[in-house]
This record gives C-alpha cells, structure tokens and sequence, in this order.
C-alpha cells in the first residue's frame, strides 16, 4: 500500500501541489516504507552456508587430511567414500563420476547404448535426464507423468516401447521414489534395462529398499543443493552388476584400468579426492538431515492443508527424502511474485519441460500436455534441513494471506 501511495503521489504530477506539512508526511512514509525493506529479512529458498557451519569442525578436518596426504585424484578418500556410500544404497559397487549427468551418460555407455536405439524418459523432469541419452548417441522417448506424483506413469510406458527401445530411465523426482515395481514388471517382459536417476532422491526408500539399488543400475547427482550434497560438483554411479561396474569405472577414467593403457575411447569423469572426503563427512548426517526435512514437511502440510494449492501427494511404501517441497496453484506466477515482495525466495522446477527447449526443437511438436500444464502451476518452496519451524510458519502464513486476498 506504501508502495502504491508514493507512486500515484509523484506519477499523477500532484506532489507540488501538496502544502509543506503533507509533503513532509509523503516523504516520512517514503522512508518508513524503504526502512521496511530494509529491515525484511529474507527467507532464502536454500541456505548452503549452513550445512558447512553446522560441520566445520569434521569439514575443516577432512580438507586438512587431504591437504596433508598431497594425494587428489583416485585416492584413500575416494576408495573409501564409494564403500560407504555403496553400504548406504545397499549395494555392492559404487563408483564416484564427475557428476549426475556423467553418471547416467556412462550408465548408457557401459550397456553399449547408443545410436539407433530408444531409452523411455519422463517428459517431466529436468534436462539432464534427456540429455544423457542424447550424448550416448540413442533418442529420448518421453511418457507423461502421473499427475499425483510427478514421477512417470508406468501405465503409460508400454506404449511407448518399440523394437528399438533398450531402457528405461525413471527419475525419482523431488526426492520421491517412481513406482518401480510395475517399471521392473514391464522391462522384464520386453527385456529392457532399467537406470534410476537418483539425483535427487539420496536416501528415500520404496518399499522399504533405497534407491539406487532398484533398478540395473543408478545415477546419483551431488551437486551442492541435494540432500547429499558436495562443495562443487559431483556424481556416482550404484550397481550391483561387477560388469557394468568395472566397464562404468574404465569409461570414466580415459577408457584405463592400467595407467597409460587404453582399450576403448574413455571419458575424463572423476570425483576427486576433496569432493570425497567432504561427502564423507555429510554421508554421516545425511539420515539426521533428511529426518529434519520430513518434519519441516509435516509442518507445512498441517499449515496449508486448507487452502487453495495441491500438496505433494503420499502414498504407503514411498519415502521420499523431499529434496524439494513442490506445490501446486492455479496463480502460480502471482503467487510467486507476492511471495518475493514479502522476502521469501521460491523457484519452479521446471518452468519448461524439456521437450519444449529449443536444445530439442526437433521434439516441441510432441503432445505432453501433463508436462505442460505441470509446469505452469508448480511451486517450489523454501526446503533443507537448515530451515526453521518459524520460517516455515512465515512462508505458510503469507501463502494464506496471499490465497485469501486473492479470492476475496
């Protein structure tokens, strides 16, 4: 309303028309008004200083101990990272990439995936899923999402198989596990192979097993914002396949098992050794902080159960590890806008579905209308471990007042 007044104060020409006394009165709401600015404390969507505040004292030690070792790259660090983040998903190989989207483009190598061949993809996801297949030479094929979830609808997958289709790749997305059993069901039967994208689902369960460990083979994303996240990027590929394992580990190492012998055309995707002995340390807290998350989600849904948006769905036997707490609204823009006015930072994951960026032209002519709508009406809210009850409590409170005022 300040903001307002000051506008048609100056804009209608009438400010020099107002005697010395009301002049000083705009002028004082003028100030008042930046002062509130000033003093609004922003709600950040993601703090990343914090996890390292919490931990500084293991953090700090661990970058000593490779600074002291003057070993950085395939290292002590790294063996023992990949044995303790194997035991975390459960499985037997893990090898750590340069990132999720190596991972997954290496996943698709080491299963000779390439040219002339069909990998099944949601259409609602982020682009690194599609463009993996893409740098492995093969064709992303999209299948829509189930509208409750997010994730891909496995009743629509078997459509979309062909004589050319040699995989499926469901993304865990938001931290929500797909629903993998009908996804097993239907590769078994047509002989597929099935890769997670787990790049956002460190630690969630389906039907009480991680991910990473459900499929053929997983690609997992540490990029600083997950809920595993490193100080840079970083990636690692999960297995309990010795074959695909030891192929994964040769592509990403220059196509090299034995130093300066090469037998394929390799790859230079290596996490190194810092990377790994700080994700060792997060790893330790990785269940703690996902437990916060959970509690922070319990808070929101019990604060905005009532009002007018779609609440991420949940369904028995589906952990998620709620990397992101993603809303729907019908004025989703407004919503967005009204919310940055009053301090509280949010993002859309994704504004734009991948079929629908000019990087896959050849494909905006395909009929995803669910990825579209999807995007147009999510939002995502402020989330991590590091987020307070109060703060949670804020952004629900301007979410009602925002809703209400809209539909007065």
């Amino acid at each position: 309303m300040g903001h307002g007044l000051l506008h048609m104060t100056f804009t209608n020409g009438c400010f020099q028309y107002l005697c010395v006394n009301q002049r000083m009165e705009v002028f004082q709401k003028a100030i008042n008004v930046f002062d509130q600015i000033h003093k609004m404390k922003i709600i950040p969507f993601l703090d990343l200083k914090q996890p390292y505040l919490e931990l500084k004292a293991e953090l700090d030690s661990a970058f000593q101990r490779v600074m002291d070792s003057g070993w950085y790259i395939h290292g002590a660090e790294l063996k023992a990272f990949e044995a303790e983040f194997a035991d975390y998903c459960n499985v037997k190989y893990c090898i750590g990439v340069g990132n999720g989207l190596d991972a997954l483009h290496l996943i698709l190598r080491a299963m000779d995936i390439g040219a002339g061949d069909e990998v099944i993809v949601p259409s609602n996801t982020f682009i690194a899923t599609w463009l993996a297949v893409s740098y492995a030479g093969a064709t992303p094929v999209p299948v829509e999402p189930d509208e409750a979830t997010y994730n891909i609808d496995p009743s629509k997958i078997e459509a979309a198989i062909t004589q050319k289709t040699k995989a499926i790749m469901p993304v865990h997305l938001y931290g929500q596990p797909a629903d993998m059993d009908p996804i097993l069901e239907i590769a078994s039967r047509y002989h597929l192979k099935v890769i997670e994208d787990a790049a956002q689902a460190h630690g969630a369960r389906y039907k009480g097993k991680r991910t990473g460990g459900l499929g053929d083979a997983a690609g997992f994303s540490f990029y600083p914002g997950k809920n595993l996240g490193a100080f840079g990027d970083g990636g690692a590929v999960t297995t309990n396949d010795a074959a695909l394992a030891a192929r994964v580990r040769q592509l990403s190492n220059y196509g090299s098992q034995v130093k300066y012998t090469h037998d394929v055309k390799g790859f230079n995707s290596r996490l190194d050794e810092l990377q790994a002995a700080l994700l060792r340390v997060k790893l330790r807290h990785l269940d703690a902080w996902n437990a916060r998350r959970l509690a922070l989600v319990e808070e929101y849904r019990r604060l905005l159960n009532n009002l007018d948006v779609t609440l991420p769905c949940t369904s028995s036997g589906f952990e998620s590890v709620y990397h992101l707490f993603v809303i729907r609204a019908k004025k989703r823009d407004d919503l967005q806008a009204r919310l940055k006015a009053a301090a509280i930072e949010t993002l859309i994951h994704y504004p734009v579905p991948p079929h629908r960026q000019v990087a896959y032209r050849e494909m905006q002519e395909c009929p995803l209308p669910i990825a579209e709508g999807i995007s147009r009406e999510i939002l995502s809210l402020p989330m991590g471990p590091h987020l307070t009850m109060e703060m949670v409590k804020e952004i629900s409170l301007q979410i009602k007042r925002i809703l209400e005022s809209s539909n007065a």
